[in-house]
């Protein structure tokens, strides 16, 4: 999955360095082992081995780091990385700051690796290279099983506990919050577009499956977060429909619009009030289809 296409660009560079695999570890040309490595992007900006934990001294050695991993491997330029630091005003010295910056994650990198002498983070003409070969990042696992559930290698029996499955990578915001820069945000912003998308993915497999008590607190604890997806609205008002709560299911539809007519001055969409009459007129619908089609004619045979 290639994630720093879409927020930024990398120096061109030659490195010799490539992944040669020997006896099941990632080696480089010269035959030197390189440790394996987790890096975790969600919700912490951290890596571990079995030496221990990396320990990263405020946002600058954190943002560093994020900016390095999101480029999977990819040479990075000094430019680059002091917009994804300091953004418009970097401080005096600030080539300077950077090669410190570096030399002191470098060091803490050596740390937890296998052997301390190997270093994955290398100088490359005017920037930068982190190297992951042998390594584990975790937003690279997401998007990989993300794509793999799209592809339709998991049966539709399997699918909710293998969404679930994947969904428990999320330990919460990209970065803890971390003070982070424009390609990294652009890198947030695409996985969490990810992660909605496989929740949505979830409840359309659960109601098929009529576990729509399940995600009905899960629905509501989304839209606390995201008011506005209608998606997340239309498939709890079927499950409260399917639960018996009429009335709530028509409060979900009348929250919108009170929300969206206040702060946007916008309306529901016309699919999200196909959602409204269909409750409204007990449509038998809803209790088979989680997606309805828009503006309905013929509704299918109750359920028994």
């Amino acid at each position: 999955m290639q994630l720093f296409n879409a927020a930024g660009s990398s120096i061109a560079a030659t490195d010799r360095t490539e992944p040669n695999k020997k006896h099941g570890q990632m080696f480089d040309l010269a035959g030197r082992g390189i440790g394996v490595l987790e890096f975790r992007l969600l919700g912490t900006v951290s890596a571990t081995s079995a030496k221990g934990e990396l320990q990263l001294a405020g946002y600058l050695q954190q943002s560093l780091l994020a900016a390095l991993l999101i480029a999977e491997g990819k040479a990075v330029s000094r430019d680059y990385l002091i917009d994804e630091i300091w953004g418009g005003d970097p401080p005096n010295g600030v080539e300077n700051a950077v090669q410190a910056h570096v030399s002191r994650l470098r060091r803490k990198l050596s740390a937890i690796e296998e052997d301390p002498r190997e270093t994955r983070l290398t100088t490359q003409n005017s920037g930068y290279r982190l190297l992951l070969d042998g390594a584990r990042l975790d937003i690279s696992k997401f998007l990989e099983e993300y794509e793999r559930l799209k592809s339709g290698v998991t049966g539709t029996d399997r699918s909710a506990p293998e969404i679930r499955r994947i969904l428990t990578m999320w330990q919460g915001p990209m970065y803890g919050g971390a003070m982070v820069g424009q390609a990294c945000q652009a890198v947030a912003a695409h996985i969490d577009e990810v992660r909605l998308a496989l929740w949505e993915f979830l409840f359309d497999c659960d109601l098929e499956h009529f576990e729509h008590r399940r995600i009905i607190p899960e629905l509501q604890a989304l839209l606390v977060e995201h008011p506005y997806n209608e998606r997340f609205r239309q498939q709890l008002m079927v499950a409260l429909y399917r639960s018996g709560r009429q009335t709530e299911a028509l409060d979900v539809y009348r929250g919108l619009h009170s929300q969206l007519s206040e702060d946007l001055g916008l309306a529901p969409s016309p699919a999200m009030r196909e959602y409204e009459r269909a409750v409204l007129e007990q449509d038998p619908s809803l209790h088979i289809l989680s997606t309805l089609p828009l503006r309905a004619r013929h509704p299918v045979p109750a359920h028994r």
